[in-house]
């Protein structure tokens, strides 16, 4: 992507996203300006002329309504062009009005995020502007109107810290130079490549990056799943893919759902929904790509918006477990129900997962599941090992399929902790009464 397309006028945004745009009214102090602003910085005056005779704004952000792909939203639009895109008082008031128009008609918050950070001019009062942008932003939040953040370039400083990370959506344009230091204030030796769109995306604080070209398009999906209709009824589970006839043992629903050729939960996710977008990272510093996947469909049944966290067959990692949560919370604040495919042998137990916290990780799941007024389905689709597969699991509204079983733990480990010979796993595993139809009798799974 070219420098000239990352820096296009907030207008030419607008344009390029948007139809039938009404700007909002600034809001805020309608008094002038004092002579130099707040400080009486000299000079002040005189730039912000010339930033308005360069941009033809007379602010670093533009506020508004418009259509995105068919759907109403609020847009929050950067200038760079004005001050390097810089927070001020004035920018406050903005922003501030426009996050009330959206609660108060309940439109989902789009910001297009193209900043330096916040204003030297205007000091601390330019700081403070920061808090004004959280509490905004917390008031959505709490109100239940989504809010999607696209990271310009650069997205840098107050403004990365508060529009940007603090959405419950986060893309990015290819290329972007996305950091909480700008490029002025970091450290002589520090990597660039580390202060980049793709860098936010792989440490787990973004979600994804898009093309311009594809923006539009992936804007409107987003927005049409997460504004649709709540719902109270909970989402119906997917019928089996696999196996229909049930297994004859403990030990072989262990056989059935260790089989390479069963099915995955991207099969699943594939037959449920007619489309989906997908949510990336635990916001905290990691990803968990290949252990669980996450994300907001349209459902085959009825086009319902579904929200689905779903198990892989391999080890979930902290970080896994932390995106989990966060698209729990994240769906209940929305009122979008949720599916959970359980597929795992266990949690990660190597070193680095208790480094990073897979306790508090899942734990973090086992509340998400527990605290959501919205309604969550379980489907277990493969293997169900101990508290890591537990914590994703429904209570009284899980579901097992003939190729899968859930456990105290895997059978082997089982075996090993009663002090039993390894040949005895077997035993173990018909002991334990973990096939699908065993649960159903524990009143553990619901009957299909």
């Amino acid at each position: 992507m070219s420098e000239r397309a990352r820096r296009l006028s907030a207008r030419a945004v607008i344009r390029l996203l948007g139809e039938d745009f009404h700007q909002l009214p600034d809001g805020g102090d309608p008094r002038p300006y004092a002579p130099d602003g707040p400080l009486a910085w000299p000079g002040y005056d005189a730039a912000r002329a010339r930033a308005a005779e360069r941009t033809g704004e007379d602010e670093s952000v533009v506020c508004g309504t418009a259509l995105i792909d068919g759907t109403r939203a609020v847009l929050i639009v950067s200038e760079f062009g004005f001050l390097g895109g810089s927070l001020g008082e004035r920018t406050g008031d903005r922003l501030e009005s426009a996050y009330t128009h959206a609660r108060a008609r309940r439109l989902p918050v789009v910001s297009l995020i193209a900043t330096g950070g916040s204003r030297m001019q205007e000091g601390m009062i330019a700081l403070t502007q920061l808090q004004r942008v959280a509490r905004q932003s917390a008031l959505t939040r709490d109100a239940g109107v989504p809010q999607i953040a696209v990271l310009r370039d650069p997205a840098t400083g107050g403004g990365w810290a508060t529009l940007g990370a603090g959405a419950d959506v986060v893309l990015a344009l290819p290329g972007a130079q996305v950091g909480f230091a700008g490029s002025r204030v970091r450290p002589a030796d520090a990597d660039p490549a580390a202060y980049t769109a793709e860098a936010q995306v792989a440490a787990g604080a973004a979600d994804a990056v898009v093309p311009p070209e594809a923006l539009r398009a992936t804007l409107g999906q987003w927005l049409r799943l997460l504004t649709a209709p709540a719902s109270t009824e909970p989402a119906p589970p997917p019928r089996p893919l696999g196996l229909t006839d049930p297994p004859a043992t403990g030990w072989d629903a262990v056989h059935r759902a260790r089989h390479p050729d069963r099915p995955r939960a991207p099969r699943y996710l594939d037959a449920y929904f007619t489309h989906r977008v997908t949510v990336s990272g635990d916001r905290c510093g990691g990803v968990d790509p290949t252990g669980i996947l996450c994300g907001f469909g349209a459902s085959r049944l009825d086009g319902r918006t579904v929200a689905y966290a779903a198990q892989t067959g391999t080890a979930t990692r902290p970080a896994g477990y932390r995106t989990a949560a966060r698209l729990i919370r994240l769906a209940d604040r929305l009122g979008i129900p949720v599916l959970t495919l359980v597929d795992t042998p266990g949690a990660a137990n190597d070193a680095e997962a208790e480094r990073q916290g897979v306790g508090p990780a899942i734990a973090e799941v086992f509340a998400a599941v527990a605290t959501a007024r919205t309604p969550v389905t379980t489907l277990v689709i493969g293997e169900g090992g101990s508290g890591g597969a537990l914590a994703l699991a429904a209570p009284g509204n899980t579901w097992a399929t003939p190729d899968s079983y859930f456990s105290v733990i895997a059978p082997e480990l089982a075996t090993a902790i009663l002090k039993r010979p390894a040949s005895e796993s077997e035993l173990t595993a018909n002991q334990l009464r973990i096939t699908p139809e065993e649960l159903t009798r524990l009143g553990v799974a619901r009957p299909f």
